[in-house]
């Protein structure tokens, strides 16, 4: 049977309520009304409903979400479940900084290796893992299980290693590059854009600082 298309908006959500479940979880909250986590989230709790409807609900009238239980299946729902091997491709500032950022092991996401053409960044090493020519990314890639890249270069470097990248068994790119990947289908994409997510803050302060001069 084929899965129900879940819109990008519903998904794009997912994340922060697991991200509240988890802190009610750690408070020992064992159960939540979607009134209760509406006030946490600062979203309606009819839209609250309405996400957690596209997956077959969750709650029982009259006794709310049983937040163990939620968190648990949110989590399979993210595909978080599983353990994912990944790379960095960059080893700057940004990439050296997501190379330390030790949330990503608790959430399943195993950091296995960092590449940089910088022949004098070679051996240093970021949370265990030295630095690694990207001379060597192709033999790294057919000798190690990887699920995942992230991609920290400029552009052109990017479009770049995207052969590569797929035609040794990358499935998913988590890509800062500027630029938008050519991938075959089956491999999934995402974008982050730093710099168009501050222009969108850049809107929301200048339109806020309009509306109430």
């Amino acid at each position: 049977m084929q899965e129900k298309e879940i819109s990008q908006a519903v998904v794009s959500r997912l994340p922060r309520y697991l991200r509240y479940l988890g802190e009610l979880k750690e408070k020992g909250v064992e159960r939540v009304s979607s009134q209760e986590l509406s006030q946490l989230m600062n979203v309606t709790a009819s839209q609250i409903r309405q996400d957690f409807n596209n997956f077959g609900g969750f709650g029982q009238q009259g006794y709310g979400y049983n937040v163990e239980y939620l968190y648990t299946e949110i989590s399979k729902i993210l595909g978080l479940d599983r353990e994912y091997n990944f790379i960095i491709i960059g080893a700057g500032n940004l990439g050296r900084a997501l190379g330390n950022y030790l949330n990503f092991e608790r959430r399943g996401f195993i950091f296995k290796g960092i590449f940089d053409k910088d022949e004098s960044l070679v051996g240093k090493e970021v949370r265990g893992e030295k630095i690694r020519l990207i001379s060597e990314l192709e033999d790294f890639l057919k000798n190690n299980t990887v699920d995942i890249a992230v991609l920290t270069i400029p552009k052109v470097g990017a479009v770049g290693l995207v052969d590569v990248l797929v035609d040794n068994g990358i499935k998913a790119i988590w890509n800062f590059a500027h630029v938008d990947l050519d991938v075959p289908d089956g491999v999934q994409v995402e974008n982050v854009h730093l710099s168009e997510s501050l222009m969108k803050l850049s809107y929301k302060l200048s339109r806020y600082e309009r509306e109430n001069k």
